[in-house]
């Protein structure tokens, strides 16, 4: 009983979603960096035609202009899955944790687990200069960069929703656009602070 009330505890408060913490789970950066390593650069695919229509049709674009099929073949794999603090997984994953994982999947570019962490390590850009695979920050709660989600294209974001897990939505959304407080480009050294 007691390893797993520390096993809760630990989780919680090495969460990154919401939290303010600094705090990484331990070996997470040392980890990315060596899965990037293993994968080699960044190669884009073409998509399957049947998830380029269903997200051409979903952004309302041609579907030519989905181009990148490792971002939209990992969308289509994670959509829906819960919303879970601190998730890292299809049971259950937390903002942070999808972008960090989108991140590395699809850019093979490791980035830092928390939102704070992640907003540090991003080349800040107007909303209006977003290139897809850039990352959205909003301040919930009174609480600055408590939320991120991957920009898409057309104003359209990809983000784990507390209430909906998994979802595309335009950035725009009555819902959390009054929350919208930076975006950026991730760098070459996003795991350092």
């Amino acid at each position: 009983m007691k390893q797993i009330f520390f096993l809760i505890t630990a989780t919680v408060l090495l969460s990154a979603c919401h939290s303010r913490k600094l705090t990484q789970r331990p070996t997470a950066d040392a980890v990315n960096d060596m899965l990037a390593k293993q994968r080699g650069p960044y190669v884009m695919v073409k998509p399957d035609k049947e998830i380029a229509d269903k997200y051409a049709t979903i952004m309302q674009v041609k579907r030519n202009d989905i181009q990148n099929g490792r971002l939209y073949t990992f969308i289509e794999e994670w959509l829906g899955v819960p919303y879970r603090f601190g998730g890292m997984d299809k049971e259950g994953v937390d903002c942070s944790g999808l972008v960090s994982l989108l991140q590395l999947q699809v850019y093979d570019q490791p980035v830092p687990r928390t939102t704070a962490q992640q907003a540090n390590a991003v080349k800040r850009k107007y909303e209006d200069e977003l290139k897809e695979g850039d990352l959205v920050f909003f301040d919930f709660d009174g609480r600055q960069f408590s939320h991120v989600g991957v920009y898409l294209q057309n104003g359209y974001i990809v983000h784990a929703s507390t209430r909906k897990g998994v979802i595309v939505v335009r950035l725009h959304d009555r819902g959390i656009y009054q929350y919208f407080s930076r975006a950026g480009s991730v760098t070459d050294h996003s795991t350092t602070n």
